[in-house]
């Protein structure tokens, strides 16, 4: 007799509610990030070009860029490429790091403080459009849940260390 197994229960029809609730956070997020880039996308710019402006507008001044990597969540060289284009596109200034010549400390141009700006009016939007209805309760609820759950990502998950 098969154990039931996730992959049992999914293979039989049916998703068990704990995989049923991981594959909508996965989907809801690709889904959204798709909706953010096809209208930003004439404008020139992304949603991971908002996220990477908005972690050096939103960290203490001139943040290392290691430190906004690990904001992020990214590994360094993808948001190396990612700094080198918004440096190009003048956005961002980098600038050596008095107390260790290896790092680099991050800046937003105003210019990049106004793209960031037009950014945020289009996001604004759609966000207000994808939340219309949802009661304040349940997106505080959300909130605090999925807060919990990057907490739990971000400090190891239990028996990691075995």
């Amino acid at each position: 007799m098969e154990e039931a197994t996730s992959f049992a229960t999914y293979r039989g029809g049916e998703t068990p509610p704990d995989m049923r609730l991981t594959i909508l956070l996965v989907l809801v997020a690709r889904r959204w990030r798709t909706i953010l880039d096809e209208k930003l996308r004439p404008t020139g710019q992304s949603s991971a070009r908002m996220e990477a402006l908005s972690a050096i507008l939103n960290s203490p001044d001139r943040s290392a860029q290691v430190e906004i990597a690990k904001r992020l969540r990214i590994e360094g060289p993808t948001l190396t490429r990612m700094i080198d284009t918004l440096e190009k596109d003048g956005l961002v200034t980098r600038m050596p790091d008095p107390a260790d010549r290896r790092s680099k400390l991050l800046k937003l141009t105003q210019e990049g403080e106004e793209t960031l700006h037009d950014i945020f009016n289009l996001a604004d939007t759609y966000r207000a459009r994808l939340l219309d209805g949802v009661p304040a309760e349940d997106k505080a609820a959300v909130s605090r849940f999925l807060t919990g759950l990057l907490d739990r990502l971000d400090t190891g998950l239990p028996g990691d260390d075995a």
